[in-house]
């Protein structure tokens, strides 16, 4: 039988404070993520590229998604706006929201905020790229530590266990602690010295904001190594420098890779798309030795599918707020 989320004529709201403590499984959500992935190529889902608007002053950046996963028979349509994204006014805010629709009934599931959802599906992915590329890793890096930051780690030891080091790199104190603080019962080490941590990482995860001071760079990172970016914190020329290219989606890449692009304006390669190489159908790699550069970009595909898994026990533990709206 369908869930019920809200009756007729009303609208079922999921704001951050009522998606708190829910009983997550960071297992259960890279499963999630994974399948949604899968789906885009077997499973009859879709998520055309996002549409972007930047001004020239770059004060402000807005950007919309609309996907279908098949798996859950769940539309998503989302918003994003950032103010002073570059940090240059401090005056940075971030807004954003997803509207969930039940595909298979045409009714609303629920209008969620996403500062949780957002950096879970990220984390996921980034997971997902790190464990097809370099399942036998032993030590990763994360470089940053806000928000992605802080989820990155605790992600990848649910789909890596066997990870014996972990490490991060940022400027924050109060950040700092929160990543150390993120992995239950494991060690996190600070690292001062970047270009040593880089060279000594399997996995290197770029998820700083655009103030990042440091960047990991081509020839500090050993062979064999992966490099993730889903912000910043991995500089263009280790893209560039890569002997493999892997995205969530080329043309999603392509559409929001500016700071990827070469010196005469085109998107760099791509070798293999997430959802080929969970699937089978491409390699993560070809040669052991080579070095490794993923591109994570938000896919909204990844929004409906897990949105629908936080709906459902955000649901079970009776969570939100029905109010009349249409």
């Amino acid at each position: 039988m369908p869930q019920k989320y809200a009756p007729p004529g009303q609208l079922w709201l999921l704001p951050q404070s009522q998606q708190e403590n829910l009983d997550l499984d960071r297992r259960q959500v890279i499963a999630v993520v994974e399948q949604a992935y899968r789906a885009l190529r077997d499973g009859g889902s879709d998520n055309p590229v996002k549409t972007i608007i930047d001004g020239p002053d770059h004060r402000s950046l807005s950007y919309s998604m609309v996907a279908r996963d098949a798996g859950s028979g769940t539309v998503c349509f989302k918003a994003v706006h950032e103010f002073d994204p570059r940090r240059t006014e401090d005056a940075y805010s971030f807004h954003s929201f997803v509207f969930l629709v039940d595909d298979t009934t045409g009714a609303p599931i629920a209008l969620m905020d996403v500062v949780k959802l957002g950096p879970l599906r990220s984390s996921a992915t980034t997971a997902l790229f790190a464990r097809a590329a370099c399942p036998d890793a032993r030590t990763a890096l994360v470089v940053g530590t806000g928000v992605q930051g802080q989820a990155a780690l605790p992600m990848l030891v649910a789909a890596m266990p066997d990870l014996e080091r972990l490490q991060v790199f940022g400027t924050y104190p109060e950040g700092l602690r929160a990543v150390q603080d993120s992995v239950e019962g494991r060690e996190v080490e600070i690292v001062t010295d970047l270009r040593k941590a880089a060279g000594e990482a399997d996995i290197v995860i770029g998820a700083a904001g655009l103030s990042a001071r440091e960047e990991v760079r081509r020839d500090w990172m050993k062979p064999g190594a992966v490099a993730v970016l889903l912000g910043y914190g991995v500089h263009a020329d280790v893209c560039h420098g890569a002997d493999y290219r892997i995205a969530t989606d080329t043309a999603q890449m392509q559409a929001t890779c500016d700071d990827l692009r070469g010196e005469d304006g085109t998107p760099p390669s791509v070798d293999a798309q997430l959802p080929d190489i969970l699937l089978g159908l491409a390699p993560a790699r070809r040669r052991p030795e080579d070095v490794v550069f993923a591109y994570n970009s938000g896919m909204a595909v990844t929004d409906a599918a897990l949105g629908r898994y936080i709906a459902d026990l955000a649901l079970a533990a009776g969570r939100g707020d029905k109010v009349d709206f249409w």
